[in-house]
């Protein structure tokens, strides 16, 4: 993929400014002045060509030449929450890599188990925004503040519904082995994995996920801590649903 400066403006088709901090990169750090080409996002699946018609530290003006729907990289949706680790730095970490490989929505849960009660998304909003941007990536991942587990059973979704989790299935009265994810999970349609803290799910809310319609599944043989559980998950779901380019074909 050919190297190029991604700018962020949400509200690009109706303002034509870049907002401040994008508008001070530009100006500043790359040098951008009038009649220069740059690449904005809305961070809604549009990609717009520009020029800039007058730059400002503070608001650079553009002209827009083209917007482009951005082809999706992957069919239906993918979601994943996870209880916070008490460092959030693992937090931040899988939120940056899980918007590098693709992920439409992340949510933090507050389970009975969770070494972290209280997150600030200011901070994890601009770290998702840096990643898209990074990535060269259209569509901005719905960030969801921490929730309590059983609000978030409640909430509604269509498409396929996952835990994960450690016990021993029968052994402690849950049914059945567990299925790999990557074995189970469709190609098409919504999919979405729960992922616990680091004292994993308690059985009741993992009992409650299922009779809410949830189907308990492994991620492999493996031990993972929860931010690398939440990262493989994420793969596991963006491979089994990743879009195949087809080949250009030479005249």
């Amino acid at each position: 993929m050919k190297e190029f400066h991604l700018f962020y403006a949400p509200d690009i088709a109706e303002t034509r400014v870049l907002p401040p901090d994008e508008s001070a990169h530009a100006v500043r750090v790359l040098r951008l002045r009038e009649g220069d080409a740059l690449v904005c996002t809305d961070g809604k699946g549009r990609l717009y060509d520009c020029t800039v018609s007058e730059a400002s530290q503070k608001h650079t003006y553009i002209n827009i030449i083209r917007t482009r729907e951005e082809t999706p990289l992957w069919e239906g949706s993918i979601e994943v929450a996870v209880a916070p680790t008490k460092s959030m730095d693992r937090m931040e970490w899988f939120a940056e890599k899980a918007t590098e490989i693709g992920v439409d929505a992340i949510t933090f849960l507050d389970c009975r188990n969770s070494e972290r009660r209280v997150v600030k998304t200011v901070r994890v909003e601009r770290i998702l925004v840096s990643a898209m941007k990074q990535s060269h990536k259209a569509r901005l991942p719905r960030l969801q503040g921490m929730t309590r587990f059983e609000e978030f059973l409640r909430q509604p979704f269509e498409g396929q519904r996952f835990i994960c989790h450690c016990y021993e299935g029968k052994d402690d009265g849950l049914p059945g082995e567990m299925a790999f994810l990557g074995d189970v999970v469709k190609k098409t349609g919504g999919a979405r994995v729960l992922i616990g803290p680091e004292g994993d799910f308690s059985i009741d809310e993992v009992r409650l996920a299922l009779s809410c319609g949830y189907q308990q599944v492994t991620l492999g043989d493996s031990r993972l801590r929860t931010e690398t559980a939440a990262l493989a998950a994420t793969h596991i779901m963006y491979l089994a649903k990743r879009t195949v380019k087809q080949p250009t074909e030479n005249n």
